[in-house]
């Protein structure tokens, strides 16, 4: 972004609210009424802290393979993987905000496929939607059943590499 315009939405975006502060465009947020790739990039977020906090049960103190490990886990083939072996335990509704995520229009990078980083965009939308509505409980338990398909396809993988 070039500085000309991160200017611009920085004097559109934080428009001082007369008392010290900053004028609060809107009061809540409609989850239904937002873009999925909103949703999703919330959904990244939050599941980028996941795993990081989550890591820090098995390593405190090598950053770098924490960041290792985490830039991993929360990549688009890793999330794609995790929501085909998770699908099932979602609810209807779920399973409706992950398509809205997933047909967004998007460009995948070049380190997934195309299919891949769409399923990674809905699965992040889910979690984007989860979090936005507080819906806590059902957010760590998609969050954790994730991590658990993740890791232990990793295992996997690297044990039929030797």
């Amino acid at each position: 972004m070039k500085f000309d315009h991160f200017k611009m939405l920085v004097e559109m975006m934080f428009q001082p609210d007369g008392a010290g502060g900053v004028l609060q465009r809107y009061d809540d947020v409609d989850v239904r009424q937002l873009n999925p790739l909103v949703l999703a990039y919330v959904g990244d977020a939050y599941f980028h802290l996941y795993v990081r906090t989550r890591l820090l049960s098995y390593e405190q103190a090598k950053v770098q393979a924490l960041h290792s490990f985490s830039a991993q886990i929360v990549s688009a083939v890793w999330q794609a993987k995790a929501y085909q072996k998770i699908e099932d335990k979602l609810t209807e509704e779920e399973k409706a905000i992950f398509r809205r995520g997933r047909n967004a229009k998007s460009h995948a990078p070049r380190s997934s496929t195309v299919a891949e980083y769409h399923a990674s965009t809905g699965f992040e939308a889910l979690l984007g939607s989860l979090y936005l509505s507080e819906q806590n409980e059902r957010l760590y338990e998609i969050a954790e059943m994730s991590f658990q398909v993740i890791s232990q396809a990793m295992m996997q993988e690297i044990r039929s590499k030797k």
